[in-house]
């Protein structure tokens, strides 16, 4: 799936595994790219081709088609959790074009709030406590209403028939308890796992018999929730996305993908042995 190893100019570029293991060694110690180990090559080189593999979308391919092989292999769980993890923008973050990329948000998921610069990364994990899509904003934002963005993340190619896009049940803590979320888990048929705040149980309480039937809470199924805590334990430990050091939101987000490139295949060799 990765393009052709001769450029179209100049000599042949350096062997693919070494540089995918460089652009990991980046991301996993929150280096600069100027103290990149000698042993991988030019820095400027790795720099570039992880940046142009992000724009192009090959590293969300990659990303895909092993969501798909787990899919097929009966690997990838539909119990779904839904959340929300801050990280900390470093200076080096700051100052990109407005205009980026195609696509590319003109703050570049980079929000001001008391805590300074900060990204936030929306994710999904399945019962693996692995990521199945991200989606980045920034740090301000509240959850709820980008929850249907998250949800439109979720695509799963198969290779017959549309991509799943459905899973059995979501599970979220009382962040996303809001009607519209509840609505639009029920138009798609996907139960809904998501405990009430104190506010809203008490504002039904006082509208009694007239505020209607309160929405169903599964205490059980919620014990299943901090998947997703996992996951983002797991993805935390990459220092390179636990500080966002990269400009542009579409290489932090490649930076991602790589990450859970890295975890799935490493859940792969787990399961082969």
């Amino acid at each position: 799936m990765l393009p052709d190893r001769t450029p179209k100019r100049g000599g042949r570029w350096r062997d693919h595994r070494q540089v995918i293991d460089a652009i990991a060694w980046k991301f996993q110690t929150g280096s600069q790219w100027v103290h990149l180990p000698a042993e991988y090559g030019s820095w400027q080189g790795v720099c570039t081709r992880l940046r142009n593999w992000a724009i192009d979308g090959t590293w969300q391919r990659i990303f895909t088609a092993l969501l798909t092989r787990a899919d097929a292999e009966g690997d990838l769980g539909w119990a779904v959790s839904v959340d929300s993890t801050i990280v900390r923008a470093h200076q080096n973050a700051a100052g990109a074009r407005k205009r980026g990329p195609a696509g590319e948000p003109g703050h570049h998921a980079i929000g001001r709030s008391r805590g300074g610069l900060t990204t936030k990364i929306r994710l999904a994990a399945d019962g693996r406590c692995l990521p199945p899509c991200f989606h980045l904003t920034p740090g301000q934002a509240g959850d709820a209403p980008v929850f249907e963005h998250v949800m439109a993340a979720l695509r799963v190619p198969r290779a017959i028939g549309r991509p799943r896009t459905r899973p059995v049940v979501v599970l979220a803590d009382r962040a996303y308890s809001s009607r519209a979320i509840r609505e639009h888990l029920q138009r798609r048929g996907i139960r809904a796992v998501v405990p009430q705040p104190a506010d809203q149980i008490a504002n039904r309480e006082r509208k009694g018999s007239t505020s209607g039937r309160p929405p169903s809470f599964d205490r059980r199924a919620y014990k299943q929730r901090n998947t997703v805590e996992r996951c983002i334990n797991r993805l935390k430990n990459w220092r390179g996305l636990a500080t966002r050091y990269e400009k542009t939101a579409t290489v932090f987000r490649a930076g991602l993908h790589i990450a859970g490139i890295f975890v799935r295949s490493a859940r792969r060799s787990e399961r082969a042995t």
